[in-house]
C-alpha cells in the first residue's frame, strides 16, 4: 500500500477553483522562515518556547483556564479519553457522520463507538442518545460537524444525569460559539485540530486541548509527553504527542488572521446561501442568529444520490473542486464491521452521505468565484 495523497494533491491544482488554499495563505512563508530560524539558533525543537506562547494565546483567544498543545486532532481526542480514564471494554456514544479520526481515537485506546444518528443539521441527535447509554457508558464524543456547534444543553443534561464525560470533537469549530460561549468550553474537554486544511493550520499535524479543570490539564502534561514531571523523573507512562515548536512558530503566525479567515468563511457562506436558497431541488440547512457557524466545510443536499453524482460531475468538469465530505459513514466502513452496524440502521446519516456535495469556501474565494459556483448550479437545475 503506498501513499495516495500526492496524486491527489497534482488532481486538485488543476481546478480553477480549490479547496486547497494553502499556497495563498501561506504565500509570506518568507516571513515564516525567518521566525523558524530563531528556533534552529535556540535549539527549542520540542515543547520550546513557542509552544508555551502558542497555549497562552489560545487562553487568550478562546477562554477556557488552561490549554494543552499535542501532535494532532486525532491525538487530542485519544488523549482526552485516556485522561478520563476511559479503557478497554467502556463505550463511547458518538456519531457515524464524521472522519475517521474520531473513531480511532476511540478504538486506539481500547473502547467501543456506539454509534447514534444525526439531525438534519449534520449534528448528533441528542434525543436518540439516551436509549443508546448502558452501564459501559463512560462518554458522550459529539462532532460539531463543519463548525456548528451540537445542541450541547441537552447533551450535558443527559451527560450529568447519567453521570458520564462529555469530549467535544471540536476540529472543524474553532472559534465557533452558541449563546457567545465558544466551542471546546461546553465539555469536560475540546479537541482540536491544525491539519493544513484546517481554519487555523500548520505545516503538518498539529491540535490541543481546552479544560477547566486543573486536574485535567496536569494529567494531560503528563500523557502529551512520555508521562514526566522533569528530565529524569516518570510519574506516568504516557505518550509522545507533542506539538513541535516549529509547528507552533507557524501556528502563532496563522493566528493573527484568524478572526479575518473566520469571518470571511462566514460571509462566504451566507453569499452561496443566498444565491442558492430558491433552486428547489437544493436543501441548505437552516441558520440561526444564537450560533456563530465557521464553516470548515461549505455542504448542501440534492434529492438523491443519482443527482449528486450528476451534479458533482458538471461542476468538476467546470473546474469547481466540488467534493463529497463523506459518502461511506463510519458504521459502514470495513474497519466498524465487527461492530455488526447494518446499512439503514441511521437513516438521517446515510441520507445526508447519499446527499451532500461540499464546495469550496475559505478566505480566498472571491465574490466572482461564488458567482460562477453558483451560476453552474443554476445552470445544471435549468434554475435561472
Amino acid at each position: 500500500m503506498k501513499n495516495f495523497l500526492p496524486k491527489q494533491y497534482l488532481k486538485d491544482k488543476n481546478f480553477k477553483i480549490r479547496h486547497n488554499y494553502l499556497s495563498e495563505q501561506f504565500k509570506d512563508y518568507d516571513v515564516i522562515f525567518k521566525k523558524i530560524k530563531k528556533v534552529i539558533k535556540f535549539n527549542d525543537f520540542t515543547l520550546g518556547k513557542n509552544v508555551d506562547l502558542f497555549e497562552r494565546e489560545i487562553k487568550k483567544l478562546m477562554k477556557p483556564k488552561y490549554v494543552i498543545s499535542v501532535g494532532s486532532g486525532t491525538d487530542a481526542i485519544m488523549l482526552s479519553l485516556k485522561c478520563l480514564g476511559i479503557k478497554e471494554g467502556d463505550e463511547v456514544i458518538t456519531t457515524p457522520y464524521t472522519f475517521y479520526a474520531t473513531i480511532g481515537a476511540i478504538v486506539t485506546i481500547g473502547a467501543k463507538p456506539v454509534f447514534v444518528d444525526v439531525n438534519e443539521d449534520y449534528n448528533i441527535d441528542p434525543d436518540k442518545i439516551k436509549k443508546k447509554i448502558t452501564k459501559k457508558t463512560k462518554a458522550i464524543l459529539p462532532v460539531h460537524w463543519s463548525g456548528r456547534i451540537c445542541d450541547m444543553k441537552e447533551i450535558n443534561k443527559i451527560a450529568k444525569k447519567y453521570k458520564i464525560k462529555v469530549v467535544e470533537d471540536a476540529c472543524h469549530a474553532i472559534l465557533a460559539s452558541s449563546k457567545g460561549k465558544i466551542a471546546g468550553n461546553f465539555g469536560d474537554l475540546g479537541c482540536f485540530s491544525l491539519h493544513p486544511l484546517k481554519n487555523l493550520n500548520v505545516w503538518g499535524d498539529g491540535g490541543f486541548i481546552l479544560t477547566n479543570k486543573k486536574k485535567y490539564y496536569k494529567k494531560l502534561m503528563l500523557l502529551r509527553n512520555h508521562g514526566l514531571i522533569s528530565r529524569n523523573v516518570n510519574k506516568i507512562f504516557g505518550y509522545n504527542s507533542r506539538l513541535d515548536t516549529i509547528q507552533a512558530t507557524v501556528a502563532l503566525h496563522l493566528l493573527k488572521k484568524i478572526k479575518n479567515i473566520t469571518n470571511r468563511r462566514i460571509k462566504n457562506s451566507l453569499l452561496i446561501d443566498k444565491s442558492l436558497k430558491d433552486i428547489q431541488q437544493i436543501t441548505i440547512k437552516k441558520r440561526f442568529n444564537h450560533l456563530k457557524e465557521v464553516f470548515h466545510l461549505y455542504e448542501f443536499r440534492v434529492r438523491n444520490k443519482n443527482e449528486r453524482k450528476s451534479l458533482l460531475n458538471y461542476l468538476l468538469k467546470n473546474g469547481i473542486d466540488a467534493k463529497i465530505h463523506y459518502p461511506i459513514p463510519m458504521h459502514l466502513q470495513p474497519a466498524s464491521k465487527k461492530y455488526g452496524y447494518s446499512r439503514g440502521d441511521f437513516p438521517v446519516c446515510e441520507s445526508i452521505t447519499n446527499t451532500t456535495i461540499s464546495l469550496p469556501v475559505h478566505e480566498f474565494i472571491t465574490k466572482s468565484q461564488i458567482s460562477f459556483m453558483t451560476k453552474k448550479i443554476k445552470e445544471f437545475f435549468n434554475a435561472n
